[in-house]
């Protein structure tokens, strides 16, 4: 998943897995010229949101191994990533992060969505959770889409 990738740069580049926030921003902005600054920040909204950096005193932790995450030489992340994703994308990505096709997921997911009745976001979620993967923090976002779409 590209935004891993790209929230890894600046920690794998440091060796570290805490850095300073104006740390992160120039690795990703002055260093390595992928986003401004303001974008850069963006992202560690993003990426809070998404769980992969927690705000620990005046750092930014890595709540994943960067380690673990390999940063291509020529990759260049898509701005997309600065946007706020659905449930069902977060899902998706979770997916195919596990082995599957991309398009075999979507499938099984809008197959599962018929056949139930129910939201693309619960779907998603559970279609992961038959599959084993832990898609936990995605579970009240889809309960919300259900309940919304009851209201509606």
């Amino acid at each position: 998943m590209s935004l891993r990738v790209a929230v890894a740069a600046p920690f794998r580049q440091n060796g570290t897995s805490r850095l300073e926030e104006s740390e992160f921003v120039v690795s990703l902005s002055l260093e390595r010229g992928w986003f401004s600054p303001d974008q850069a920040k963006r992202l560690i909204d993003v990426a809070t949101r998404e769980g992969l950096i927690e705000h620990a005193d005046d750092e930014l932790v890595a709540a994943f191994d960067p380690t673990d995450v390999t940063v291509p030489e020529e990759f260049v992340p898509d701005e997309d990533l600065l946007r706020e994703r659905s449930a069902f994308e977060r899902v998706l990505d979770a997916l195919v992060a596990e082995g599957m096709e991309k398009h075999e997921a979507v499938g099984a997911i809008n197959a599962l969505q018929g056949e139930l009745g129910v939201t693309i976001e619960a779907a998603a979620v559970i279609y992961a959770r038959r599959e084993g993967i832990d898609v936990t923090e995605l579970v009240p976002i889809a309960k919300a889409a259900l309940t919304a779409d009851e209201a509606g």
